[in-house]
């Protein structure tokens, strides 16, 4: 596992593309877009993320401003 961990980064490193299962492709956008925000309770079934069956976004309000600090 550490030897493949280490060959990710490694292509990484040389800006080669690795392949992405559209699972974990889904899942990397969708904290993208997250920004902010709690998940809970993922599943992971064959190596991939299944499900996060609870999420949670956390506003914070500081000094009487409203808007989001993003």
């Amino acid at each position: 596992m550490a030897e493949r961990i280490h060959s990710i980064a490694s292509n990484l490193q040389k800006w080669r593309f690795i392949r992405l299962h559209p699972c974990w492709y889904s899942f990397i956008k969708y904290c993208e877009d997250l920004k902010y925000g709690e998940i809970s309770k993922l599943k992971i079934q064959d190596g991939l993320p299944l499900i996060a069956e609870e999420t949670k976004k956390k506003v914070k309000f500081s000094g009487g401003d409203t808007e989001n600090n993003t």
